[in-house]
């Protein structure tokens, strides 16, 4: 009764958002705290977003900073958003298991070293063996988590798991770590640049073990109008050619996306470093059709349905379809959820968009 009515409130509050781009159609984007999607923050500021919208006919198109990044994506899901940032195993475990039919419109990056796990007086992932650990559970941070134990002879049973929201999990390990000998943290960047400089704490274990396996992207509704994909792409990657520039427009970005952050431009280039950004269209469109991409989402499926996160009684984890640019479907093909889409990059990359 309860999936009942969530879907009812989905249903009505999708009715009541509105795709057509007509009639001066507004449209709204959350994101939260990333390296990977601090750009945001400048497009929103720079007026880039605002151009993009005009050209497309959109009167508005809202850049909304969520802190809570699960929350955000829970916005998203129930309908309070049109397009949300995510990773490539939240899009799946969340809007698209929860019925949302969802399009990866933009791959943004991988973290490349951006999300890791960090141990006060410990060494090596063997010395988590009982403690406790601070992290966003069910995130990818968890998958990392597990892959990370997979590959040094350790399960979950091992440590105790301490579930904590990304918007505090930098502050309470900080102060745990004055009275708990044996804190620890898996998280992601900027919270992960705050835990790292605590005395006497090691990163040991990070994203570029496990390179291109979590994918930060933007997420739209499958549904939205081609016109709010056009603009949010062109937007995306207008930004990735400012901030990649070495001159005066360049530095400017990446000041507006520093403070943004949190932290000082030689601390954002830092984590910029460990982000294995797509500065180009055709790149982050060439990674989205790579047989890479599929590999990785049947690692992130098997984690994900292992964990539960399929819900109570998901017979297998082929409950949901998901769908690459070429049109191949692993899980189920009558009920494809999760769409990787590299048309719009392809456009955008050829001067279409």
């Amino acid at each position: 009764m309860k999936k009942l009515l969530l879907s009812v409130c989905i249903f009505l509050v999708t009715l009541g958002m509105g795709f057509s781009a007509q009639g001066g159609e507004k449209y709204k984007i959350a994101w939260s705290h990333y390296t990977g999607w601090e750009p945001w923050e400048y497009i929103s500021q720079s007026g880039i977003m605002a151009k993009w919208a005009k050209k497309y006919g959109i009167d508005d198109i809202e850049i909304v900073l969520v802190n809570d990044y699960i929350e955000s994506i829970n916005m998203y899901t129930t309908g309070q958003f049109h397009g949300c940032t995510m990773t490539n195993m939240d899009a799946l475990t969340i809007p698209a298991v929860g019925g949302i039919d969802s399009t990866v419109l933009v791959v943004g990056d991988f973290s490349n070293g951006n999300d890791a796990i960090v141990l006060l007086n410990g060494s090596s992932v063997k010395d988590l063996k009982d403690r406790k650990l601070r992290i966003v559970e069910l995130s990818v941070s968890h998958y990392l988590l597990t892959r990370a134990l997979d590959m040094n002879g350790l399960t979950e049973r091992d440590l105790t798991l301490v579930n904590t929201s990304d918007a505090d999990i930098a502050g309470l390990f900080i102060s745990e770590t004055e009275r708990d000998p044996k804190a620890a943290v898996c998280t992601w960047n900027p919270p992960l640049m705050q835990v790292r400089n605590v005395k006497n704490t090691t990163m040991v274990f990070d994203s570029s073990k496990i390179p291109g396996e979590i994918i930060d992207t933007l997420v739209v509704r499958t549904d939205a109008p081609d016109a709010l994909k056009k603009a949010l792409t062109g937007a995306w990657f207008e930004a990735m050619v400012n901030m990649s520039s070495h001159n005066k427009v360049g530095k400017q970005a990446l000041d507006i996306m520093a403070k943004s952050a949190g932290g000082t431009l030689a601390e954002f280039k830092g984590q910029l470093k460990t982000t294995n950004m797509f500065y180009k269209a055709a790149e982050a469109a060439s990674f989205a059709e790579s047989d890479i991409l599929k590999k990785t989402m049947e690692y992130v499926r098997s984690f994900s349905f292992d964990h539960g996160l399929y819900g109570e009684g998901a017979p297998s984890k082929d409950l949901v379809g998901i769908q690459f640019p070429d049109g191949s479907v692993i899980g189920d093909k009558n009920n494809v959820k999760l769409r990787f889409d590299s048309k719009f990059m392809r456009m955008k990359a050829a001067g279409q968009i």
